[in-house]
């Protein structure tokens, strides 16, 4: 039976650039659409046809945060967004408004291929490397996680967290109580080494405190110690 190639969208107005990643991924063995304006973008990445996206931010019509800002608002369709190099505001916007990571240009496309791969290993894509995690719970207190479905629920509401966000939570809720250092966040959730002057682990935990909210008593969920890492606070965990 032959396997089917993992579906990439690509949203870039550079047609040439276009072109040769298309024909790269090909080999990797990647399906690659491209379009090259915003509002394309936009349609088919709420197609449903697609298992990822490469999402270039100076584009013409909606430019690379307005369409990200409209496929978060319906899906959370894993994004890697591509960004001018030394440009950190832009790599923060896009890591705030949702993308799951970011790839400054220009970029070496092995580098590229590994990022995809990352970000479908955490997606727990079919065409990943790696298997999603199966069955079971995790709870500390009124938070739980269905490891299952990579579902999280705050007081009985559910909370819509990223790929990336559930497996940055996931982490600090297994080690409740726990200090866990960025370096060892960034290679268990981004599956990648942290860099220097990468900001990626820490707009996640932002992101992921602000969907999760403070506990019934007012207090944080996360704690971050300055220089160090980030920690769980609440109770005891249980599965």
């Amino acid at each position: 039976m032959t396997e089917i190639a993992t579906r990439i969208l690509l949203v870039d107005d550079d047609i040439e650039l276009c072109e040769l990643l298309k024909e790269y991924l090909s080999i990797e063995g990647y399906d690659v659409t491209a379009v090259h304006d915003g509002r394309s973008g936009v349609e088919a990445a709420l197609s449903g046809e697609f298992q990822l996206v490469l999402l270039d931010v100076t584009l013409p019509a909606l430019n690379g945060f307005e369409v990200l800002r409209e496929i978060r608002r319906e899906t959370q369709l894993p994004v890697l967004m591509l960004t001018a190099r030394g440009d950190d505001v832009d790599r923060i916007v896009g890591l705030e408004i949702g993308a799951d990571d970011y790839l400054p240009k220009p970029y070496h496309s092995r580098e590229l291929v590994a990022r995809i791969k990352a970000i479908l290993r955490r997606a727990g894509s079919q065409s990943a490397e790696a298997s999603p995690d199966r069955g079971g719970m995790l709870k500390v207190g009124d938070l739980e996680l269905n490891l299952a479905n990579r579902e999280v629920y705050v007081d009985g509401e559910q909370a819509q967290l990223t790929a990336t966000e559930f497996l940055v939570l996931k982490a600090l809720v297994e080690s409740a109580g726990q200090l866990i250092s960025r370096e060892d966040l960034t290679q268990t959730a981004l599956n990648r080494r942290l860099a220097p002057f990468d900001r990626a682990i820490d707009m996640h935990v932002s992101n992921v405190r602000k969907k999760i909210s403070k506990r019934s008593d007012g207090g944080p969920r996360i704690k971050t110690v300055r220089g160090a890492g980030y920690f769980y606070t609440a109770g005891e965990q249980s599965e």
